[in-house]
């Protein structure tokens, strides 16, 4: 069994249904049902049974399907060394990054990487960073790029620090807040709360919400043609010098930051392009270089 099988019961094993298996995988149903037989041939066993809604495993093809993962890491790791002994720096390089990061900083920071790395590719995963944060935690990946406050036990770099701040088209008082529109969008779990902590010890009364929007850009727009205001990362309403931002604080009365932070492994540093990356980074100021 080569790596492609093994990736074929792991996704098989998640989905239990051969039509969804082989459009995740971009092959057609007859060659998934192939390469499965020729597995079971392999093996000498029956690795699953069609039933009404799809299929499931028999206890061999579950174990087989279990040991999947353990044998895509091997495989991976056996080739991330194997390219590790040459003296350039070369390979694939896996990438974790919050949305933010990466649609406003990483296409230039992976531009200018790859100009002094030629030979690297990358695979790149996006999303929230609690998401991210499972990602390298699980060795998923190799670097994850997180914003938030995530026990990290491990090697880490402060990529740079926000404000949270109140954003509004026209000035507004604190005191005014609860009967003025407020514009919500989805955000991250940490960043969530931060704001619902600020606003209970502030507010006795829900804050008036009149949307719901998907982003941060999305909220900001909204905010500056006078839809309500918002309580955004100061990111956001740098692009924009001509709202109005009041930073928001703690009961001590010291500002409320958000610090974006590249997690990794200590031990993946052994990996050249691992190493490279991350010096690359450190020497960047990340949030005016990028």
């Amino acid at each position: 069994m080569d790596d492609r099988d093994w990736l074929i019961l792991k996704v098989l094993y998640e989905k239990m249904n051969i039509t969804k298996t082989a459009q995740s995988l971009y092959i057609t149903q007859p060659s998934l049902t192939k390469r499965i037989q020729q597995m079971e041939r392999e093996f000498n066993v029956t690795i699953i049974e069609r039933v009404s809604k799809g299929v499931q495993f028999t206890p061999q093809g579950e174990f087989l399907a279990k040991k999947a993962d353990e044998m895509l890491n091997n495989l991976r790791e056996i080739k991330e060394q194997t390219l590790n002994m040459e003296e350039e720096v070369v390979g694939t390089l896996r990438l974790g990054v919050s949305n933010y990061i990466s649609r406003y900083k990483l296409p230039r920071l992976l531009s200018l990487f790859r100009q002094q790395y030629p030979k690297v590719e990358f695979k790149v995963v996006t999303g929230f960073s609690r998401t991210i944060f499972n990602q390298i935690y699980n060795q998923e990946v190799h670097i994850g790029m997180v914003r938030g406050e995530y026990d990290w036990p491990e090697a880490k770099t402060l990529l740079f620090e926000e404000n949270i701040c109140v954003t509004s088209k026209d000035p507004v008082q604190l005191n005014e807040l609860p009967q003025l529109p407020r514009i919500e969008y989805e955000c991250d779990a940490l960043l969530k709360d931060i704001m619902d902590n600020w606003w209970s010890r502030n507010y006795s009364i829900a804050p008036n919400v009149v949307m719901e929007v998907d982003k941060g850009d999305t909220c900001t727009e909204m905010v500056i043609h006078g839809l309500g205001y918002g309580i955004l990362p100061s990111v956001f309403a740098d692009k924009h010098p001509e709202l109005h931002r009041i930073n928001l604080t703690d009961a001590e009365g010291q500002l409320i930051v958000r610090k974006t932070w590249m997690f990794y492994h200590e031990k993946s540093l052994e990996l050249k392009i691992v190493k490279a990356f991350v010096e690359f980074v450190e020497g960047l100021d990340f949030k005016h270089d990028l």
